[in-house]
């Protein structure tokens, strides 16, 4: 096994660790959309436009949370950060959830999002404190959709790219700002056939992972047709049991425009070594 083909294995390794330990411890752009056109047909492709509109977006702040739902308990894992959909880059801090007894099970993973890329910081698992581990994404079975413990805010917009079907379901508000609501499903295939080169084979990964390539989703656009929020609902066979996980996944994006400095690790930043098992 060449000496790449050990850190991808390792790599992602420890992503699906952000997932398993949670696992393991609960048992077209559009703008100022006329409501006339958010019925019908016309929802789907105003939904399939959402990640375009994104695309002409500079940048946002955004918070996530992960639920998973395994043997009658639920756990969620939480994020925060800013995210450039320029550039497809983006900083997140994640939390893990409590341990049941009440204490915190792991410091805070500082994740940056690239194209292809996910790096992580603090993850343990005796990987030196000054050290970033990097995850090839393409080579995860999700797509990293899901074991990174949140969801790109890009990677989930191009999710909408495979809406085969969309309703309105009314006018509502997304942390006071008023927003018009779709719901219905993407398929993941199709979305990896029209996404960006960024997130096209993730995407193709999570179609072939997945318990199941239909998506059902939830989102919230504003009057310029910006996402503000969306929440997906994922199938995702865990590795530790035969039964398919429920996982939802929802993204807040918000203060549009907020600087976002993200620099990528060098190469002697990142830990090439042998990671432990959890």
């Amino acid at each position: 096994m060449t000496e790449r083909q050990q850190h991808r294995r390792h790599g992602a390794g420890v992503a699906a660790g952000v997932l398993c330990v949670c696992l393991a411890g609960s048992g077209c752009a559009q703008t100022g959309v006329a409501a006339e056109d958010a019925h019908g047909e016309g929802a789907v492709q105003i939904v399939r436009g959402a990640a375009d509109t994104l695309a002409g977006t500079r940048s946002s702040k955004t918070r996530t949370s992960m639920e998973m739902a395994t043997g009658g308990t639920r756990v969620t894992i939480r994020g925060e950060g800013v995210y450039d959909f320029r550039r497809q880059v983006g900083r997140l801090k994640v939390l893990l959830p409590q341990d049941p007894a009440g204490a915190t099970a792991h410091r805070p993973i500082t994740e940056l999002l690239a194209p292809g890329a996910l790096f992580m910081k603090n993850r343990g698992a005796g990987v030196p404190a000054d050290k970033w581990v990097r995850v090839d994404t393409r080579s995860l079975t999700d797509g990293n959709l899901v074991t990174g413990g949140a969801t790109d805010p890009f990677a989930a917009a191009e999710v909408l790219r495979g809406a085969r079907t969309a309703k309105y379901v009314g006018d509502e508000e997304v942390a006071g700002t008023p927003v018009r609501h779709y719901r219905g499903t993407a398929d993941l295939g199709i979305a990896a056939r029209k996404a960006s080169d960024g997130n096209g084979e993730a995407l193709a990964a999570a179609a072939k992972g997945f318990a199941t390539d239909q998506v059902p989703f939830d989102v919230f656009l504003d009057d310029d047709g910006r996402i503000r929020k969306v929440r997906h609902r994922f199938s995702f066979v865990n590795g530790r049991q035969q039964d398919a996980v429920a996982v939802a996944s929802t993204t807040l994006l918000y203060d549009f425009g907020a600087p976002v400095d993200v620099r990528l690790p060098d190469r002697d930043d990142i830990y090439a070594g042998k990671i432990a098992e959890q």
